[in-house]
């Protein structure tokens, strides 16, 4: 692998049309749409927040309406100490055992890795920790690449996570689309030029989501099927 760890509405197949060309690559984001993570996130952020400001509630809640961003710059938004990344870092590599992958995921990645349509990940957490992860989950080898906020000048919202991807895949952003659960992956997804996907099977603020207006909505994995390749999961 290189160091970015290459290896090898309703949702209608014509929402994302963009022309008669199909669908060639997915760039998607990691927490909220390939993984649960919310309560491992929680957990690392509730011992960070004691850990380093101390006593008083954390304050989760505001924390999450900011992911899809890389956390030191949520840390900032927030007014918090940028010394808060060391042990929530820690702790979500001491937890990520317990991170379950959504139902439907794998089974979805590998049909479309079998369609040949190129497949990356483009996450707020830092690469090596996000690489990790998904080794650990098995899941690491369907990826082409795996790219962190920490190595793009700009993370998300910014597009340049998005464009990296698509540099590193060779693909068109006509031909590619990007899942996120977040405003910030709708941001990303639209500066570099490809289309926007939400998905709601997570924790996501749906209303928030769906006032982007994005251009497709999916309410379950298998239905990027539909989307990418113009029918459900074979049996």
């Amino acid at each position: 692998m290189t160091s970015l760890g290459t290896s090898q509405g309703p949702a209608t197949p014509d929402t994302c049309d963009k022309g008669a060309q199909p669908i060639a690559a997915v760039v998607f984001d990691l927490d909220g749409v390939l993984v649960n993570s919310f309560a491992v996130m929680r957990q690392a952020f509730t011992t960070a927040y004691a850990e380093v400001v101390g006593d008083g509630e954390p304050p989760f809640e505001e924390y999450e309406r900011h992911l899809g961003r890389y956390f030191p710059d949520i840390m900032r938004i927030m007014g918090l100490p940028l010394e808060m990344e060391a042990p929530f870092v820690r702790e979500s590599y001491r937890l990520a055992h317990l991170v379950p992958v959504f139902d439907g995921v794998p089974e979805m990645l590998r049909e479309l890795r079998g369609r040949d349509i190129g497949l990356a990940v483009a996450t707020g957490k830092s690469g090596p920790r996000a690489r990790s992860l998904l080794e650990q989950l098995g899941l690491l080898k369907l990826f082409t690449v795996v790219i962190g906020s920490d190595e793009v000048e700009r993370p998300k919202p910014a597009p340049d996570i998005v464009l990296k991807a698509l540099g590193v895949l060779g693909c068109d952003p006509s031909r590619t689309v990007m899942v996120g659960d977040a405003v910030t992956d709708l941001a990303s997804a639209r500066g570099a030029g490809v289309a926007a996907i939400a998905a709601l099977w997570g924790e996501t603020d749906e209303a928030t989501l769906l006032a982007e207006s994005p251009d497709v909505v999916l309410r379950s994995p298998s239905e990027l099927l539909e989307v990418c390749v113009g029918r459900s999961r074979t049996p």
